[in-house]
């Protein structure tokens, strides 16, 4: 039994505000290793997303070279990297010359062609075109297909496409290129699998919401999304990345998984349990899979307070997490109170004011017909429906000041 490891969007050098997680991703990453030894893993599929950024800082690309080197076993256990739309292309795929020879295999471009051979550990790289790649274990007597499903944008599909109807061009441009790859190579023999970058969902189905922290995809005319229909009826296990939380978008065809990102890149994320996917697989057969929750690095709350004594004693009961609090207020909180909050802990990322609507308070909001007020109206309105009172004297003098300097007349 093959038995292969899921996981995605490591978004390495990845910032909370202003709060470095590298540290935490160190943590997370050795927790991965771990697993991976544990479980006797034979194969790993990292499903893009790798950076957070197309220069990451040399801290996030030396933790990621320590990391794949451990994670490989020296070269015994291959691992199949892609890139998503965080990662440049370029950087990526710089430095698999090398690292092929661990049998760690980036793959960015689709018109890169890994180079067929053998390799020292014994990994046999059989076949190998344009978005594919056939490995051979030592181990084990079949062979393993696997269809490279990087993350694409307009500018690199842009010359196979026309102008007319180009979000179903895009859709039938990737399905058309896959299910030839699949025709052609993933019969019954082997173990075929499929790893992707791209936001997939059932067609007709309410898409997923992104995660805050993800860069929206925005496919070729405007798509956002492929659909699950798009995977080849031969695959039997589909690796995703992109969605930030573990979501199994489909079992009809076989398992079109997302694993999740290692740790809460947002609060959005707050309430998720960080995982990666084991898979058991073998030819012919339907996959088994499951996934392990990832225990290392902060978590993330978000929780709301109108008294101080109960927020200091909150943060003390939880010292080591990040932290956005919402402080219910009668006005504003002071500085004094400010000050205490965020003395008390070393992980409050936001402090919000709420204002309180007092009892028998107007609750006011904007109307169409408000449109032919004067713009001080319109002002005043607003500040009070954002905030519950009516600006201050000296807020409406500096607004009056403002657009009588923007006054055409």
């Amino acid at each position: 039994m093959l038995k292969i490891l899921h996981t995605a969007d490591w978004h390495l050098g990845k910032r909370l505000q202003e709060f470095s997680r590298l540290e935490e991703q160190k943590l997370v990453l050795d927790e991965i290793c771990l697993i991976a030894d544990q479980e006797q893993v034979d194969l790993v599929l990292l499903a893009g997303d790798i950076f957070d950024s197309f220069n990451p800082a040399h801290e996030a690309v030396e933790l990621l070279y320590k990391t794949l080197r451990r994670l490989s076993k020296n070269g015994t256990r291959p691992i199949i990297a892609i890139s998503g739309n965080h990662d440049s292309t370029q950087f990526v795929e710089a430095p698999d010359p090398l690292a092929r020879e661990l049998g760690i295999l980036f793959y960015s471009r689709y018109d890169s062609i890994i180079p067929c051979g053998k390799l020292d550990s014994g990994v046999e790289i059989r076949n190998s075109e344009s978005g594919f790649i056939e490995l051979k274990l030592p181990q084990f007597d079949f062979p393993v297909r696997i269809i490279l499903a990087p993350y694409a944008n307009e500018v690199s599909l842009r010359t196979y496409l026309g102008e007319e109807n180009r979000e179903a061009e895009f859709r039938n441009l990737l399905a058309g290129k896959w299910q030839d790859l699949a025709l052609r190579y993933c019969d019954t023999s082997g173990v075929n699998l499929f790893v992707g970058h791209f936001f997939f969902m059932k067609e007709g189905e309410k898409p997923e919401a992104e995660p805050e922290s993800e860069r929206p995809i925005l496919h070729v005319g405007g798509t956002k999304a492929l659909f699950t229909q798009n995977i080849p009826s031969q695959i039997q296990y589909a690796a995703l990345g992109h969605l930030h939380r573990y979501h199994a978008v489909s079992q009809e065809s076989c398992p079109i998984v997302y694993s999740s990102s290692p740790l809460a890149y947002s609060f959005s994320e707050a309430d998720q349990e960080k995982k990666l996917v084991l898979i058991e697989a073998q030819p012919e057969n339907k996959v088994a899979y499951r996934a392990i929750g990832l225990k290392q690095g902060r978590p993330l709350f978000r929780v709301k307070f109108d008294k101080l004594s109960d927020t200091l004693a909150w943060l003390a009961e939880n010292p080591y997490c990040f932290v956005e609090i919402t402080f219910e207020t009668e006005s504003s909180i002071d500085a004094a109170t400010r000050k205490a909050i965020l003395k008390a802990h070393d992980g409050v990322v936001n402090l919000i004011p709420q204002l309180k609507q007092q009892a028998g308070q107007e609750s006011f909001s904007l109307h169409v017909d408000d449109l032919d007020k004067d713009m001080e109206s319109l002002f005043k309105l607003y500040y009070q429906s954002e905030k519950g009172q009516e600006p201050n004297p000296q807020l409406l003098g500096l607004f009056k000041e403002i657009i009588s300097q923007n006054d055409p007349s």
